[in-house]
């Protein structure tokens, strides 16, 4: 800067900073930014909570309010709030956040929260990451902001994300069961001779691409691990599931 910056008090600075010497630089350098048009910088402890409780999100930026205010992003998409959403993201914004950042979180979230209630929601909040690491800001406000309300603004579903969970659960519980041997790999005559892929049937030779068997290790047959959410799109493929699979998944 090439300017004297002078502390006349340094009990909020350290008080703010709890012993961290980032923070502490962070705060300092606020508090200086907040004062270049002044005629000489001194840091007070009034300037500096001053400062800070203005520029909150910057100065926490990695901290707890961080973490809120993403928070409270993605969960304001959840919960189908465009406003709300919007609002957030402004908040991060306007604190430095990095877009990147935001864009990944909108992705995870698209998948996560959204799902196949709305498949292209994945779709554009992968464009979205995609355009922001080719934009950056100021630009990519838009982008971001665009996103948001997308999703805010879609049919919700965790059927695919409660379903993984479902099944890594069951594969820590059941260990590495065998694979049925109609469905085994069978690239030599001795393989064929014992068995591997004898009895599959090849969806396409038959009627709706669809033949009726098992895919399931034996002892978890019959075990449904997916569960089409609550929502117009998935409740057409629940009735798509329960027109081939029958009873077998109790769609």
């Amino acid at each position: 800067l090439g300017r004297e910056i002078i502390i006349d008090e340094d009990e909020a600075l350290l008080r703010v900073s709890g012993g961290d010497a980032r923070k502490l630089f962070n705060a300092i350098e606020l508090v200086v930014k907040a004062m270049l048009s002044e005629s000489e910088i001194r840091i007070t402890n009034g300037k500096v909570l001053d400062t800070i409780q203005q520029n909150i999100a910057m100065y926490d930026k990695g901290g707890e309010q961080h973490y809120d205010v993403i928070s409270a992003f993605i969960k304001s998409i959840r919960g189908s709030d465009p406003n709300a959403a919007v609002y957030w993201l402004a908040r991060m914004i306007a604190g430095g956040e990095d877009p990147k950042f935001i864009a990944r979180r909108l992705v995870i979230l698209a998948s996560e929260d959204v799902g196949n209630a709305n498949p292209n929601a994945l779709l554009l909040a992968n464009a979205c990451f995609d355009a922001i690491n080719k934009i950056g800001w100021p630009e990519g406000r838009i982008i971001l902001s665009q996103t948001a309300v997308y999703l805010a603004t879609s049919p919700k579903s965790n059927a695919t994300y409660l379903a993984i969970n479902e099944a890594l659960a069951l594969v820590e519980k059941t260990g590495d069961l065998p694979v049925p041997l109609h469905l085994r790999n069978a690239p030599t005559k001795l393989m064929k001779n014992i068995g591997y892929g004898k009895e599959y049937k090849y969806a396409h030779a038959f009627e709706g691409n669809f033949a009726l068997q098992n895919f399931l290790p034996d002892k978890i047959a019959n075990t449904r691990l997916y569960d089409p959410g609550k929502n117009a799109r998935e409740e057409e493929v629940r009735k798509w599931l329960k027109g081939r699979w029958k009873d077998k998944y109790g769609y």
